[in-house]
């Protein structure tokens, strides 16, 4: 698919991109730019549309995994504008954003779109479902100098509305004629009462610390359903739109690197985040609809490996009509023997890329001052201003007591247990 992309945006034609999550579209859509931006030129060549937060600040990470030499620039809500506004001072070649922040700079003239040649819209049919048309049009029409468009989805029936301005397009399709992964398991659990929440807190204590994601079609069952198992003991994150950006950020944070097994979320984690090796989903409030299905499955069973989904139905719920395939009833048990504690245990650290702090400067603290073992250290992220290291659990108290008064880069910095 990466190769086919890089062959298709050769020619001058624009590209739709459609393929599952998890096959790689981004680095799909990003190789091309490697030989369409222009050295010798200033001012943004490339504009990316995302249509989440967490979805604009992944693309950046992997661009800049690339070493490409461009600069780049993200911007999305939560973020602090007067930050980005002096970020963009000095115009990245490569901008990534939502498409109310990019409005928000655009309209205030914060950016000269007359030097935007490409344009990429990531995940644009989850743009228009979220309700962002009206500021994606606006962008749209803002880039006076457009050659190309490069448009993706992980949807396989699309509808391309006027304003995106296609050009001869040239659709490259990825999705097989299978609606479900080839590998993925689906089964059904009925619970005894309309009430689902004892069936889904003994599914999750029979699953135990398998990664796996809860999802709900509101963020009001995410809390609800968030209170049960804190009462109950279960270590656990939640994840929806309601949230702070950093909030969310940490529970993804958590969640890849093994801090917690459990995350309850809406629709927003089911598609174009970073969350590898799930093996586990858990329809709570069933999907309304086949889009909605396939992608929360494909958090999931993702290109070799296997996983299991399992719809919960309530005394008064059926199986979806959109689900065709027979499936097996699963039995379980009720039980109150609780999953242990995560074996890791996440570490905030106060500085991070700002004050020019990198992973192997974290390494070296953790394990020279700190006394770790390598296996005792786990994954490792860095941000703007903070980092967070997965640390086993038995060893963490002994590391703070061991690095509370070190330095970082000759910087003191807050380290603690993530909260």
């Amino acid at each position: 698919m990466q190769l086919a992309s890089i062959d298709a945006n050769k020619k001058n034609n624009d590209v739709i991109l459609v393929a599952p999550t998890g096959s790689g579209k981004t680095l799909a859509f990003l190789l091309p730019l490697i030989s369409i931006i222009d050295a010798n030129k200033k001012g943004v060549q490339v504009l990316i549309i995302a249509p989440s937060r967490e979805l604009a600040i992944q693309i950046e990470q992997v661009f800049k995994t690339m070493a490409t030499g461009f600069k780049v620039n993200c911007c999305y809500g939560g973020h602090s504008t007067k930050t980005e506004r002096n970020n963009l001072e000095e115009a990245p070649t490569v901008l990534i954003g939502t498409p109310g922040r990019l409005c928000y700079h655009i309209n205030r003239k914060h950016v000269d779109t007359s030097t935007i040649e490409t344009l990429i819209i990531d995940e644009f049919d989850k743009g228009l479902e979220f309700g962002f048309q009206d500021d994606m049009e606006s962008i749209v029409k803002s880039l006076s100098n457009l050659k190309k468009r490069i448009l993706t989805s992980a949807t396989n029936s699309i509808e391309l509305p006027d304003f995106m301005g296609l050009n001869k397009p040239v659709t490259l399709n990825y999705f097989t004629t299978d609606d479900v992964p080839s590998k993925l398991e689906i089964r059904i659990v009925k619970a005894e009462k309309t009430d689902k929440l004892d069936a889904l807190f003994n599914l999750i204590c029979k699953i135990g610390n398998k990664p796996t994601i809860v999802f709900c079609n509101h963020r009001e069952a995410v809390d609800r359903i968030s209170d049960l198992l804190h009462h109950q003991g279960l270590a656990h994150d939640v994840f929806h739109g309601g949230m702070e950006q950093d909030e969310r950020e940490r529970a993804l944070i958590k969640f890849r690197n093994g801090s917690h097994s459990v995350l309850i979320s809406t629709d927003l984690a089911a598609r174009g985040l970073d969350i590898p090796e799930i093996e586990y989903v858990i329809h709570y409030q069933l999907p309304l609809t086949i889009e909605t299905y396939t992608h929360r499955n494909g958090r999931t069973a993702r290109m070799h490996a296997k996983g299991v989904a399992y719809l919960i139905l309530g005394e008064e719920e059926y199986q979806p009509k959109f689900i065709t395939e027979k499936i097996e009833v699963e039995k379980i048990e009720a039980t109150k023997i609780i999953p242990p504690p995560p074996v890791w245990e996440t570490l905030y650290i106060s500085v991070g890329k700002k004050e020019k702090v990198n992973k192997i400067d974290i390494v070296g603290l953790l394990l020279q001052k700190g006394n770790l073992q390598k296996d005792e250290l786990g994954l490792i992220e860095v941000l703007d201003h903070c980092a967070f290291a997965a640390v086993k659990r038995t060893k963490i108290q002994a590391l703070l007591q061991a690095i509370k008064n070190e330095k970082l880069k000759g910087k003191s910095a807050k380290i603690s247990v993530a909260k």
